[in-house]
């Protein structure tokens, strides 16, 4: 397959894979729409925040799997870069999906996938220290946090410069992500929570 073809058909496919709106369809099963409840984000997060984490796992599994699939079908079409930019297409899927509106959430897990695939010593890392922190102060949401932050700094013991710089651009899509959604918060009222939800997280 030519390289341009095999470039534009994974991140054809990327962007497909994280338009899928997982936390919608859960959330539209559980009675609520995650656009409409709690920070109105479209992703694993927000619906931790309305069901607990029994109702969450399949949307932090699932759209961790969109990241990775992407990035696994990417590198077996076209090598590590069209990898990337097959994950960076899943993570621009997930942020704006074609499925649901263009409505849709920050790209976290799916970056989380992504790097699974494409750097899953790094990926393996980050896990171990999402648990020690987590552990150490009693909190996922940290835990995640560090392990997120860290990526680049971990991925500089085990890859080339060129591979980190790559992963920090992935990251920086997230970084806008976060910067659209203050700047949608700050024009729209508070959101309300969804019936019957539990206490959030």
């Amino acid at each position: 397959m030519p390289p341009p073809l095999a470039l534009a058909l994974a991140v054809a496919a990327g962007y497909l894979l994280g338009s899928v709106p997982v936390a919608v369809l859960v959330g539209r099963a559980a009675g609520f729409d995650p656009r409409t409840v709690g920070d109105r984000n479209p992703g694993a997060w927000n619906v931790k925040a309305q069901l607990g984490w029994p109702g969450a796992l399949p949307v932090f599994v699932l759209d961790t799997l969109k990241g990775a699939l992407a990035g696994l079908l990417g590198v077996a079409m076209g090598g590590l870069w069209v990898g990337y930019a097959a994950v960076a297409a899943a993570m621009v899927g997930h942020a704006w999906p074609v499925f649901a509106g263009f409505r849709g959430g920050r790209s976290i897990m799916a970056f989380a996938g992504g790097l699974a695939a494409l750097s899953p010593l790094t990926f393996a890392l980050g896990v171990a220290l999402l648990a020690l922190v987590a552990l150490a102060a009693r909190s996922f949401a940290l835990g995640a946090r560090a392990a997120f932050f860290a990526a680049p700094l971990l991925q500089l013991l085990l890859d080339p410069a060129s591979h980190v710089a790559a992963t920090g651009a992935l990251m920086s899509l997230v970084g806008l992500r976060f910067a659209l959604a203050w700047w949608a918060a700050r024009r729209s009222g508070p959101a309300t929570s969804a019936p019957g939800a539990g206490p959030r997280a």
